[in-house]
């Protein structure tokens, strides 16, 4: 007689060893969120010193900071599609690693194009560490627990945004600049212990073949789209490389559509985008990124170069956001059981309109107490809209599939993040331009037209001058104080159109997305699927 495997005990659908330690395990995924978020927002306050060791030009610095959101972004459905195949718990050990490497190299580079590459292979690492995350809580938590899992994952989602200056400040005030690469080593050593011993392992229980024409496609897309967006303010819009990125991603996306059109198993299915809540769920979270990061964009440079504040003083004026965010984004499933997901989404976006709105009267006499209260509704504005949106991307997929539907919901965020980004840089960029005649001033003309290119550039033209004893205390304080004006003419125009933004999105995501949350929604033209376990292949991690 053959023995048959005991059946493992299950408490709700979920195996019982697991469902018992979910919550830590939540706790180590959210941690690893957090160290993706944070090399994305922490390295802009250690650009100059960056530039100064290592002679960067201008174009280095951009792509010392925008290589790694390119890379990840374009891979990031691709690193789905692979966590889901082989294994998520594998595909974010993997990622921790790559990380880890790319931050040695990170630390120990002698040159601008060594950190670029360093930088990019971060992002590989960050794209397959961020959707195993949300992919893993999906399958941790049984059903009527997994809107405040996500709720939670969401709001640890935006912490690490504004936790990156705080940390970079803390580390550049007592240390060298490459400590801001090596002190995610310590980090990714603890995740790798932790997620080897408590995080469960699940993957597509029907093994489908990985869509590999399709996954170079996402990436062709999306790496094309995020490249134009990068590229967009500091080129000009009608830049060849510009139109070409778009014009790329316009037909790598549309190959991806008709091949995954044409496939029995495909990556991810085009005809989700029919189901109402998925494609509104990608919208919301897409617009309210754009919002958020293109105020924090805007919001780190005014406290530098218009209050004056350093990078420490900066990043610790922040926290409001961060604490928001944790407070409100758990509370998510209990403020949509009052208010359903519309009313929900439209007072979210609502609130991040009034806050953008009261930042943008801002100016260098402004009070700090007004300009924290107008983030903290701008962050919980934001910690309304985003479980929920979250929750119907990824509730639209079944369980096999929450690799990818995990990535779509990442894919959203970064690229509305981007494009925010680009679209407040723009306006910023022409605006400071055409009130920077006081740059008339400067004698030499290379320092001229670098002032004339942005704060960043006036500011540091500035203190070479008076580190060179060229200019008095006094000029360099004139100088710097008409720099941060004009730049603050920029902000206020971009943050009216940030608020504009928001409450487009609270009058048409607010009507269209479903008031329900989903439970196992399958695409309306796919078959009844076969029933399956609440948790796809778990298995305990030993």
């Amino acid at each position: 007689m053959t023995a048959t495997a005991p059946v493992p005990e299950t408490i709700q659908g979920i195996p019982a060893d697991i469902y018992n330690r979910r919550w830590i395990v939540l706790g180590v995924l959210c941690i690893s969120l957090v160290l993706v978020v944070v090399a994305v927002s922490s390295l802009n306050v250690a650009l100059p010193t960056i530039q100064e060791t290592l002679g960067a030009s201008g174009t280095q610095l951009q792509w010392i900071l925008d290589g790694y959101a390119l890379v990840f972004a374009g891979c990031l459905l691709l690193a789905g599609a692979v966590g889901d195949r082989w294994g998520r718990k594998g595909a974010l050990q993997c990622g921790l690693v790559l990380f880890g490497l790319a931050a040695v190299i990170a630390t120990l580079a002698k040159s601008a194009a060594v950190l670029i590459a360093a930088r990019s292979l971060m992002g590989v690492g960050a794209a397959f560490i961020m959707p195993a995350t949300l992919s893993i809580v999906i399958n941790c938590f049984p059903f009527a627990e997994r809107p405040k899992a996500i709720a939670v994952w969401s709001g640890f989602a935006g912490v690490g945004g504004a936790l990156g200056p705080i940390s970079s400040g803390l580390l550049l005030k007592w240390f060298w600049w490459g400590s801001v690469f090596f002190v995610n080593l310590p980090l990714v050593v603890l995740l790798l212990v932790l997620s080897a011993f408590l995080v469960p392992s699940s993957r597509d229980p029907e093994e489908r073949p990985l869509d590999v024409l399709g996954a170079a496609l996402s990436v062709v897309s999306l790496v094309s789209l995020v490249y134009a967006v990068i590229e967009g303010p500091g080129k000009g819009w009608s830049h060849p490389a510009v139109l070409g990125g778009f014009a790329l991603a316009v037909l790598g996306g549309f190959a991806f559509v008709r091949y995954e059109l044409a496939r029995e198993h495909p990556m991810l299915d085009p005809r989700l985008f029919r189901l109402r809540g998925f494609s509104s769920g990608a919208a919301s979270v897409t617009l309210v990124f754009f919002s958020m990061f293109g105020m924090f964009f805007l919001l780190t440079q005014y406290l530098q170069f218009v209050k004056l504040y350093s990078p420490l003083q900066a990043g610790v004026r922040v926290l409001p956001s961060a604490c928001a965010l944790l407070l409100v984004a758990p509370q998510g499933p209990k403020i949509v059981g009052r208010l359903g997901v519309r009313r929900t989404v439209r007072i979210g976006f609502s609130l991040q309109a009034v806050g953008l709105g009261i930042l943008a009267f801002a100016t260098y006499s402004t009070p700090y107490p007004l300009i924290a209260l107008a983030l903290v509704i701008t962050a919980t504005g934001t910690a309304m809209v985003m479980p929920c949106s979250s929750q119907h991307i990824v509730g639209a997929l079944p369980l096999s599939k929450a690799g990818v539907g995990s990535a779509v919901n990442d894919v959203t965020r970064e690229v509305g993040g981007a494009l925010g980004i680009a679209v407040a840089g723009s306006i910023v960029a022409s605006l400071y331009r055409t009130r920077a005649g006081f740059v008339d001033a400067i004698a030499d003309p290379t320092a001229r037209a670098l002032a004339r290119d942005s704060v960043g550039k006036a500011v540091s033209v500035a203190r070479r001058g008076l580190a060179s004893r060229q200019i008095p205390q006094s000029v360099h304080d004139a100088f710097v104080r008409q720099a941060g004006v004009a730049f603050n003419h920029g902000t206020q125009t971009a943050l009216w159109a940030l608020a504009g933004i928001a409450l487009v999105a609270a009058a048409i995501v607010g009507a269209v997305i479903p008031d329900m949350l989903p439970g196992r929604a399958v695409p309306s033209h796919a078959p009844a699927p076969e029933p399956e376990p609440e948790a796809d292949a778990a298995t305990s991690p030993t």
